[in-house]
């Protein structure tokens, strides 16, 4: 049974200015395992998606749960690729369920997608 599904659109270019001004976004998202991939990124431009992707998926997860984030933290949901390169997703307190993320760039634009299943 479905218990909830969140989509969520970032501007890139939002994410980039605040890339510019400092780095203090990456940390108040990413988890450490997260900061480890972004930080593996070589292009610019990539590190940009990659972030904005991560930011999108949390807060469609976050609309999912029917809370937004505030009873949740960035630092609570982590987005890991599997070594075909799709997202996973693991939050604390959802182990037990299923989650399903799907995540998406364009050149403006990233977009994600989850489904909460129990």
């Amino acid at each position: 049974m479905i218990n909830g599904i969140g989509i969520d659109i970032i501007e890139l270019n939002r994410i980039n200015k605040s890339l510019e001004k400092s780095n203090r976004l990456v940390k108040r998202i990413l988890t450490n395992k997260e900061q480890t991939s972004y930080e593996r990124l070589n292009s610019p431009s990539r590190r940009t998606e990659f972030l904005a992707g991560r930011f999108a998926a949390k807060e469609a997860f976050a609309k999912a749960t029917g809370t937004g984030i505030g009873k949740l933290s960035f630092q609570d949901i982590e987005v890991i690729a599997t070594e075909s390169g799709a997202p996973t997703i693991h939050v604390q307190g959802f182990e037990s369920y299923n989650i399903f993320i799907s995540i998406t760039h364009s050149r403006d634009y990233a977009v994600a997608q989850v489904i909460i299943e129990e």
